[in-house]
């Protein structure tokens, strides 16, 4: 793979009017203000991230987690360039020097695609079809399209959500650049190699709109004809990943000292394993003038972010050549050099025991399991039977952007997909609401 051909701002939907417009922004910094005034952008306000959503205490939601995302994948972006432009002077007329917008243009988008309910929305709508009522529904479905379903993944969804064509909208979805949409598929492969994981990069019905991608920009092809869809990432893929790796475990530690599912002692102590002494020393210099808890361990947070983002950067730039060739293997978090490696590994640990699996977050993805999987076995139900009385008055509430009408049933179920992954949390707990007669409109 080559840096020329991996950077390009053709558009996907609108390769036959490849004519840049006049604007003082790039095509990618297009994509990034196109992502930012989106519905769907809007709604991650309103979706869980790992806590449940806020009370009187500020934690991060979808929304402010991906921002975050977005930040530090802009700053990895442009060390990378500015180290590769050095490194190769040759490719100072290309567009590399983009890479900090392309990044973060994808990080803002690398959760869209997921359902309400964080991660709990996604296992939900998959075991709904390997262990639910869903099941049923097996043997009227291609095994790819069993596939799809049965590992449904936030990654994938989002690139349907970019790249599909929904009714009423214009070719090609938002339209992006052909290397933002390449940047957020963390798993360039079918459904069929999902795995126990359950991670793949794009439905069956988006197959040939990764292919598209992949052969204009000359993606590597991993796997041979006839054998399921594999490809190696876009390069750009690790440094979005890396962000989110970055974001979610820092990140996290902070909202658990503020909801004291930590300690002050136990957060500090946690961000200071990435610190040598000559930053531990600093730290004490900064306590003399930042008394506030909550202040501390946010300088804590920033100085750490930094480290990483440094070391990513080193990882990604000793590597390059394994990552254009698609031999580079697992994520850049996981080459970070000691002690920065055991640090993290160290805060992974902790937040498996005492975040993760806190009494809040159990619940709220006990709930949303719930809610995820009573309107799935409604919708579905209802468009398997469009006859019935009740049906047509689900089907009725489903916006004429969705093809539930489509002529076959995978294509009426993905709508339903559709439908239930674009919720918010709080609209998809008031529709399970009103459906079960729990609540009624307001008279």
């Amino acid at each position: 793979m080559n840096w020329r051909q991996l950077i390009s701002n053709k558009r996907f939907g609108l390769e036959e009017q490849h004519e840049p417009r006049k604007d003082d922004r790039s095509e990618f910094q297009r994509d990034y203000d196109r992502l930012i005034f989106s519905a769907p952008f809007r709604r991650l306000q309103n979706k869980t991230q790992v806590f449940p959503l806020p009370g009187s205490i500020f934690v991060h939601n979808r929304l402010t987690h991906s921002l975050e995302v977005s930040c530090v994948g802009r700053s990895l972006g442009h060390s990378v360039a500015t180290q590769l432009l050095a490194k190769h002077p040759e490719l100072g007329d290309s567009f590399l020097s983009e890479i900090d917008s392309i990044v973060s243009a994808a990080c803002l988008a690398h959760d869209l695609g997921n359902p309400p309910f964080g991660h709990s929305g996604e296992k939900a709508i998959s075991t709904y079809f390997s262990e639910g009522n869903g099941l049923s529904l097996k043997e009227q479905l291609s095994p790819m399209e069993w596939d799809d379903l049965i590992h449904f993944e936030g990654n994938a969804n989002a690139f349907r959500l970019l790249t599909h064509q929904f009714l009423g909208r214009r070719k090609g979805g938002f339209v992006m650049t052909y290397s933002t949409l390449a940047s957020i598929v963390k798993y360039p492969f079918s459904s069929q190699l999902a795995g126990k994981k359950a991670k793949f990069g794009f439905f069956i019905s988006e197959q040939d709109d990764y292919l598209k991608i992949a052969s204009e920009l000359g993606i590597k092809r991993l796997s041979k004809e006839g054998e399921p869809v594999r490809y190696a990432r876009h390069p750009l893929v690790f440094l979005v990943e890396a962000a989110d790796d970055i974001c979610y475990q820092m990140m996290d530690i902070e909202d658990a000292h503020k909801l004291k599912l930590l300690t002050t002692k136990e957060a500090q102590s946690l961000y200071q394993l990435f610190l040598d002494e000559k930053k531990l020393s600093r730290t004490k210099d900064v306590y003399e003038f930042v008394s506030d808890p909550n202040e501390q361990i946010a300088y804590l947070r920033a100085t750490v972010i930094g480290l990483l983002v440094q070391e990513c950067t080193r990882v990604f730039i000793e590597n390059e050549e394994a990552i254009l060739n698609g031999e580079f293997e697992g994520s850049l978090i996981k080459h970070i050099k000691q002690p920065l490696r055991s640090a993290y590994e160290e805060c992974t640990r902790i937040a498996v025991s005492k975040i993760y699996r806190s009494k809040d977050v159990l619940d709220i993805e006990l709930a949303g399991f719930h809610v995820i999987t009573t309107l799935l076995e409604l919708m579905i139900d209802a468009v398997c039977s469009p006859e019935k009385v009740y049906s047509q008055l689900l089907i009725n509430r489903v916006s004429s952007q969705y093809d539930i009408n489509s002529p076959t049933l995978y294509g009426k179920i993905q709508a339903v997909l559709d439908y239930i992954s674009g919720m918010t949390d709080v609209y998809a707990l008031d529709l399970y609401r009103k459906i079960k007669g729990n609540s009624l409109p307001a008279v």
